[in-house]
C-alpha cells in the first residue's frame, strides 16, 4: 500500500463497529528492556497477546521532540540507537518493521489543529522499538511515529490526540511511550535491582496519577504543574510525561481502564503502564 487511495480502500475493509482498538501508555524505562527478558518486557508481550492484532501501530515516543508535529512517512523506518554507554548487543538490534506512507498521509489529514509534516529522516527510536519488538517480534506490522511538539503544552497534546480517535476504529494501535515518573537526576543507581524501590514522592505521585486516570479526571493531569512539589520532582522535564496526554486524549469515558507493569525502579522512575479499552 503506497498511495492514499489504496490505504483508504484498505481501511474501508476493516470492521468499524465490532470493536474499538485499545490504546496504551507504556512505561519503557531503560533501553536494555529492548533485549532482555525482564518482567517489563514480558508484560509488553502479554499485553500484545491479549488485544486484537493491529492493522498498524502508531507510537508517540518521549524521544522524538520537534518544533511542530511530524509523522514518519517512509516505507521502511530505520532503527535509531539514540543512547550511549550500553552493550554492543543493543546497538546491533535492527527492528525491520515496515512503515506505511499512505497511513501517515491519512493520519496527517485527520489533524486539523496543526499542520503535520511528513518525515522521511527519523525512524523508530528506542521509545518505540524496544517495546514494539517484544510485542510484535516478527516485525510484520507497520509502525509509525508521531512527534511531540516541544513548543506546546499538555493541553495542546491532549486535544490533538482526540483528532486521532478514528484510527482506533480502523484497528490502529496507538501507544504513548514514556514514563509517568521520570527523574534521571535522582535515580538511586545502587538500588536499580532492588524490587519496587521508590522514593515516597515518586510512589505518592504515581498513585495520584493512577487515581486521576481511573476517575477520568484529566484536568489535574493536564495541569500537573499545579499538583505541588512532588509532581515537579516526578516530572522535572515533560518529554516522558507528554505521551500520556496522547493516550488519555484518544481514550473515551467508556473505555475500561487497567494498569500493568506497575512498579517503581531506582527510586525516581515508575514503569506503570495503562490500557484503555
Amino acid at each position: 500500500m503506497t498511495t492514499l487511495s489504496e490505504f483508504k480502500n484498505f481501511t474501508q475493509g476493516l470492521p468499524q463497529n465490532d470493536y474499538l482498538m485499545p490504546v496504551l501508555f507504556i512505561g519503557h524505562g531503560s533501553p536494555m528492556n529492548g533485549i532482555e527478558d525482564t518482567e517489563f518486557s514480558r508484560g509488553w508481550k502479554k499485553m500484545a497477546s491479549e488485544i486484537p492484532v493491529p492493522a498498524a501501530v502508531l507510537v508517540v515516543s518521549a524521544h522524538w521532540f520537534t518544533r511542530g508535529t511530524q509523522i514518519t512517512a517512509m516505507d521502511f523506518p530505520k532503527t535509531i540507537h539514540d543512547f550511549g554507554g550500553f552493550p554492543q548487543a543493543l546497538f546491533d538490534v535492527q527492528y525491520k518493521a515496515p512503515g506505511n506512507p499512505a497511513l501517515a498521509k491519512e493520519t496527517a489529514s485527520m489533524i486539523v489543529s496543526t499542520q503535520v509534516e511528513l518525515d522521511h529522516d527519523w525512524g523508530l527510536d528506542h521509545g518505540t522499538w524496544t517495546v514494539v519488538r517484544h510485542m510484535y517480534p516478527e516485525a510484520n506490522i507497520p509502525v509509525l511515529q508521531l512527534s511531540i511538539d516541544y513548543t506546546k503544552g499538555p493541553q495542546f497534546h491532549y486535544d490533538l490526540a482526540k483528532e486521532l480517535y478514528a484510527l482506533r476504529k480502523k484497528g490502529v494501535l496507538i501507544i504513548g511511550s514514556g514514563n509517568m515518573v521520570h527523574n534521571l537526576r535522582m535515580v538511586a543507581w545502587d538500588k536499580l535491582n532492588e524490587d519496587q524501590y521508590g522514593y515516597d514522592w515518586a510512589i505518592q505521585m504515581n498513585n495520584q496519577f493512577k487515581s486521576l486516570i481511573e476517575s477520568g479526571d484529566h484536568s489535574p493531569l493536564i495541569n500537573y504543574t499545579q499538583l505541588g512539589r512532588e509532581a515537579l520532582l516526578a516530572i522535572p522535564t515533560p518529554e516522558h510525561y507528554l505521551p500520556l496526554m496522547y493516550t488519555l486524549g484518544v481514550g473515551t469515558t467508556r473505555d475500561p481502564i487497567s494498569f500493568f507493569n506497575d512498579k517503581a525502579v531506582g527510586g525516581s522512575l515508575t514503569m506503570t503502564s495503562v490500557k484503555l479499552g
